[in-house]
């Protein structure tokens, strides 16, 4: 397989799982750090591979490097595989097959981060045996290596396509050459109007137009207000013992006069 420039591709790098490991010596610990890194463009093109340093920014770094010069082809269908493959890498065993538009990406911890960067948007997978992020991202790895265009094996063969790829990849290649159809049919957007502009030609209103205002009471447009609903005026506040209106209440027996002192009778 031909080696891929990635200076010519827009990458993002993930990082799956960082480790940290620790040497004793004489005087202490020496600690280490790994870290799994996965590289793609999200259209078919995806690295993976792991670095080690004394730090974790530069095990990234060495191991977003290494990931760069391992980068390989993934043949798409649409936003899919062409067909299932299942792989094994030491322990790890993975299976990933095809699946229709709209389902996503059925994967979880390395087998997701690979598959995502690759551009992989609809699949089913399983990951059996063991765990470990290392040999599951090479396992996914492997998996994608080993898929196969479709279209090349059929012509190929000299057999049509209909009865090499399986039935959910002719599905997928039908349905992505009818979305894009549909997308060079489809006419120009409409510029939208505002809902507040909507709102105000359905009232009769031309936008821009000063409206009734709130409903608020005695403001314009609510009760007692102008032109609103004829409306009462509110009642003024009662003393709590049933007596006049607190600011006509006389002044209590004993209390002083504005501006003097109780009477001493």
């Amino acid at each position: 397989m031909p080696r891929i420039d990635p200076s010519t591709l827009t990458l993002e790098e993930k990082v799956v799982s960082i480790n940290r490991v620790a040497k004793v010596i004489k005087g202490g610990r020496r600690f280490g750090f790994s870290a799994v890194v996965v590289v793609g463009d999200g259209a078919g093109h995806v690295g993976a591979a792991m670095g080690k340093a004394r730090e974790v920014p530069e095990a990234i770094r060495k191991g977003t490097e290494a990931a760069k010069k391992r980068l390989i082809k993934v043949p798409l269908v649409g936003t899919t595989i062409p067909h299932p493959v299942f792989t094994r890498f030491g322990a790890a065993q993975v299976l990933i097959k095809p699946a229709l538009p709209g389902t996503g990406v059925i994967a979880g911890g390395g087998v997701r981060a690979v598959l995502e960067a690759a551009g992989v948007r609809d699949v089913l997978t399983k990951s059996l045996g063991s765990a470990n992020a290392v040999n599951v991202v090479q396992a996914t790895i492997t998996a994608l290596r080993q898929l196969k265009d479709a279209q090349l094996e059929a012509e190929k063969r000299g057999k049509p396509l209909a009865q090499i790829a399986p039935k959910r990849t002719l599905e997928a290649i039908a349905l992505a050459e009818k979305q894009a159809e549909l997308a060079a049919a489809a006419p120009p957007e409409v510029a939208m109007v505002p809902a507040q502009q909507e709102r105000g030609f359905e009232r009769g209103r031309q936008p821009g137009e000063p409206g009734r205002g709130g409903r608020r009471r005695g403001g314009p447009g609510g009760p007692g207000g102008p032109g609103g609903r004829p409306g009462q005026r509110r009642p003024e506040r009662r003393d709590r013992r049933g007596g006049p209106p607190q600011g006509n209440r006389p002044p209590r027996p004993g209390n002083a006069p504005q501006g003097g002192r109780p009477n001493a009778g």
